[in-house]
């Protein structure tokens, strides 16, 4: 199924992944509908950074994924769901978990509810690996238990299991994209690599982190956003769950060295006390079995391995390190 011509729309497109999705898909010809947070300053998110074309294409709504009128009114006329909007930082949800079941649960419910009234013809529901919680074995299949180790990922994995509750129960069109760790321009300073190139490209020397023994498999967004596409697209994968990730694993100190390679600097690192996550709540180790991807999407990382990682981290790098873009990070406050 070609996603050229057909009605799309993208929730949670202000924000890091869906704005280039979004982006994309007006590239590849798709009549797009970007679902953005509603706010008082008309903010489109990182919609306002792009291209003129680009937005002049868009089909902006602004409204509220826990609000199943304004779902239902954006669905409306649309063909094809990329869904995407939820609440994503880890230490948030420690301390105000109900936002997540009231965004990340019944946000889902309500798109697949519109879904099953409207006769929409797919929905990409977007998971995460943390559901997957600290590794039983790698590289993690898409049959790996779920373990919620946050309040964030048991929000996660009940949005994921009430997606395909509907695929099971009323033959709702529903595919789960399980994206990896995924890094990139305009990622939030809540991420790692973001707090670490911003802490460099603030002339800082000694960079606070949490934990930095965990690893992980980061995906760059180009990467992340044809796997998207790539369901979007493909016969025969409703009902399925898809893993999105490079294979490739890494720690997170290691990462923050390569990354002052990258940017030609030497660090010292420190792990605090506040960045880091309960004991029983890390995270210690994710590397994704993207098999499944490449057998029934085609799909293969183009910034694999090492050397993929830094080749993306110089793309990321050389984005941050631009003044206006820096400017939008508050590099010397921890952001959870």
């Amino acid at each position: 199924m070609s996603l050229q011509g057909k009605r799309v729309l993208v929730t949670g497109a202000d924000g890091f992944i869906g704005s280039h999705l979004a982006e994309e898909l007006v590239r590849q010809g798709a009549q797009v509908r970007a679902f953005v947070f509603y706010n008082s300053f008309g903010s489109w998110g990182w919609l306002d950074q792009s291209e003129p074309a680009i937005r002049e294409a868009l089909d902006v709504f602004a409204g509220d994924i826990r609000d199943p009128h304004g779902v239902r009114r954006a669905m409306a006329g649309c063909e094809i769901v990329f869904h995407l909007a939820a609440l994503i930082g880890i230490p948030y949800s420690y301390h105000s978990p109900d936002t997540y079941i009231e965004t990340n649960v019944k946000g889902t419910l309500n798109i697949v509810h519109a879904a099953r009234e409207l006769g929409v013809a797919r929905v990409v529901h977007t998971s995460t690996s943390e559901v997957y919680g600290t590794a039983r074995f790698v590289p993690i299949t898409e049959e790996h238990p779920l373990q919620p180790q946050s309040p964030y990922s048991a929000s996660k994995i009940g949005a994921d299991q009430l997606a395909l509750s509907f695929w099971h129960a009323f033959g709702t069109p529903v595919t789960i994209a399980r994206p990896f760790n995924t890094y990139g321009p305009r990622q939030s300073a809540r991420a790692v690599i973001p707090t670490i190139i911003t802490q460099i490209a603030a002339r800082q020397r000694v960079i606070k982190l949490g934990a930095t023994t965990p690893t992980r498999d980061f995906n760059f967004i180009r990467d992340t956003v044809r796997g998207f596409l790539a369901i979007g697209e493909a016969d025969g994968v409703l009902g399925q769950v898809i893993n999105l990730g490079s294979g490739f694993e890494i720690s997170i100190g290691e990462t923050a060295r390569l990354i002052a390679e990258v940017m030609g600097v030497s660090i010292e690192i420190v792990s605090e006390e506040e960045r880091k996550r309960p004991a029983g709540s890390e995270v210690e180790r994710l590397l994704a079995d993207n098999r499944k991807a490449a057998q029934v999407l085609g799909w293969r990382p183009e910034y694999a391995g090492l050397d993929g990682l830094r080749r993306g981290l110089q793309e990321t790098v050389a984005w941050f390190v631009r003044p206006e873009h820096l400017a939008r990070y508050k590099v010397g406050r921890y952001a959870i």
